[in-house]
């Protein structure tokens, strides 16, 4: 690249060129950087292949779930002016968030694959990521994956993967073509790795021990680190989740940190959290259930979904042509 069209792509970036200051420059990190690249490289060659690229995530709402700001009539002082006036002041504010309703679904282009969404309740207290975890996540990739086979086919009641899922299971529900790709994030409960490898807080003994359960040869007077580095190896580091499609003709993709912008279902989940915080008036987990599940997640229509996925695949393109 020039100097003139690197000038270019920088004032586009809304970089401009200043005097020094003290304080430090915000870059990225190497292995985040190499993670994006190896992502955006991957996902250009599976949309020339042609393979169905979808997405999961997961997202969260309360049950006070609202809009911050309201139109208001200034004229209107007091509450007894407003009675006298036949006037009302307007929807209370929650009192509270109430309780939390977490919703994982997945779906692509052609919008979400039908009827399978993982919906239950839970105390409102804390990041909802605590609410989720791997045994969940995995009992639900475990139900759906053998079904991401044969392309959408037929309907049926929710997943049924955890208690607080609610719903049968039925085997006639949608299915994906065998070589799609799964597009997640790097979240923990994402990521259990299928086997427990040896981490920089075991101590010397239990490492020798580990290399030695895996016919790994070492010298005793090798140190902790160079013990650690043998163990770094690739069939020790495969993820549950991947595995698991794996076996079915799926292949799962991770976003790199830090870049749910990549993520189309991001702008889906806004869309949802946006409609209950307009419709939501009674502040009831029955009625947010409601409003989410039956009447948004329903309007979500593949012409929907491709129109929040336009932006971001070419938002993906832009990102890779800066980059090179």
């Amino acid at each position: 690249m020039g100097r003139t069209s690197l000038k270019k792509v920088l004032k586009h970036l809304k970089f401009k060129y200043v005097k020094r200051r003290r304080n430090n420059a915000l870059i990225d990190r190497d292995d985040i950087a190499l993670w994006r690249i190896k992502y955006l490289k991957n996902m250009k060659t599976f949309r020339e292949q042609g393979r169905p690229i979808y997405y999961l995530d997961e997202t969260w709402v309360n049950a006070g779930h609202t809009v911050d700001k309201v139109w208001e009539d200034t004229t209107v002082k007091t509450r007894k002016q407003a009675f006298l006036e036949g006037l009302s002041t307007g929807a209370k504010n929650p009192t509270s968030k109430g309780n939390r309703l977490i919703i994982l679904h997945i779906g692509g282009e052609e919008g979400f694959v039908p009827e399978s969404e993982l919906v239950f309740e839970c105390k409102g207290t804390g990041d909802y990521h605590e609410s989720m975890n791997a045994a969940k996540f995995e009992n639900w990739v475990k139900e759906m994956l053998p079904r991401l086979r044969a392309g959408f086919r037929g309907r049926g009641p929710p997943l049924l993967c955890c208690p607080e899922a609610s719903g049968p299971l039925n085997p006639a529900l949608p299915r994906l073509e065998p070589t799609a790709v799964v597009v997640m994030d790097n979240a923990s409960y994402h990521s259990r790795r299928k086997e427990k490898t040896s981490v920089t807080s075991w101590n010397k003994t239990n490492i020798q021990k580990w290399l030695t359960s895996k016919k790994i040869t070492y010298e005793p007077k090798e140190t902790k680190v160079q013990l650690l580095e043998k163990g770094v190896k690739t069939e020790y580091q495969s993820y549950v989740i991947d595995e698991m499609a794996k076996e079915v003709g799926v292949e799962v993709l991770r976003l790199p940190p830090y870049h749910c912008e990549l993520n189309p279902i991001e702008l889906v989940w806004a869309d949802v959290k946006g409609y209950l915080a307009r419709n939501n008036t009674t502040f009831k987990m029955v009625d947010v259930k409601k409003l989410s599940l039956q009447e948004e997640l329903k309007n979500i229509t593949p012409e929907k979904w491709k129109k929040l996925y336009k932006p971001r695949k070419k938002g993906g393109n832009k990102i890779r042509w800066f980059r090179q």
